[in-house]
């Protein structure tokens, strides 16, 4: 559903694949100068994670099918963090988008922010002849009984952040070592495993971007890091 807001803008900043914890401490910070107003205005980034695990509010450890060991082992790490939701897994070929979003000033509540995330997602998938949907199950998009793509946020004082992980060409192999979402007997499916074929990034971030733009009723402006507080 597209929100008219004329001539909102947003800044978005692009990232290459960057960890997990750097990319969190960055989105307290940009949370903290935003309730503070010293950035006046929302911002989108866009980025991929090395392999981890993470863990939301409801906990989620228990979900987790191998050992601790195991997971060393593979270079893969295991992170609690204050997102909704409980485990998933983030790796390179998973777009991640974190809005974060002053969602009273976007006069916009909790459950209307997530179904537009969710409505991102579904076009995207659309452009590439997929068809995705929600499914009372859980939050985030599908394709028949398969995830797609989740979404885990966080608000403080009114600010969202965290935000939404659609699955394009990442190794799926991960997602077996968990119940997702901790769901038990779910799979978990990309563009890739759907179309048979790799899936440009680029395509997919530019196709994130304008429907990003169309649903939220905004103004993608890029900014570098440096000049978010511009």
């Amino acid at each position: 559903m597209a929100h008219a807001r004329a001539n909102k803008k947003w800044f978005f900043t692009e990232l290459p694949v960057i960890d997990y914890g750097e990319a969190w401490d960055l989105q307290v910070r940009l949370v903290a100068e935003r309730k503070k107003g010293v950035i006046n205005t929302d911002i989108v980034l866009l980025l991929e994670h090395p392999p981890v695990f993470t863990l939301g509010r409801r906990g989620g450890i228990e979900n987790l099918t191998v050992s601790k060991e195991f997971l060393e082992k593979e270079g893969v790490s295991v992170i609690q963090v204050e997102r909704g939701g409980n485990i998933t897994f983030h790796g390179p070929g998973q777009l991640v988008v974190y809005p974060i979003v002053n969602l009273q000033d976007a006069r916009l509540s909790v459950t209307d922010y997530v179904e537009d995330l969710e409505e991102v997602m579904i076009r995207v998938a659309a452009d590439w002849e997929v068809i995705a949907e929600r499914n009372p199950i859980n939050r985030g998009v599908w394709v028949d009984l398969k995830k797609l793509g989740s979404i885990g946020i966080a608000v403080r004082r009114e600010i969202s952040f965290h935000g939404m992980a659609l699955n394009v060409n990442l190794s799926l192999t991960p997602f077996s070592w968990i119940n997702p979402c901790g769901l038990e007997g779910i799979a978990v499916t990309s563009l890739e495993q759907e179309l048979g074929q790799k899936v440009s990034m680029d395509q997919v971030r530019q196709r994130v971007k304008h429907h990003l733009e169309t649903v939220f009723g905004v103004e993608l402006v890029p900014k570098s890091l440096s000049g978010l507080r511009a």
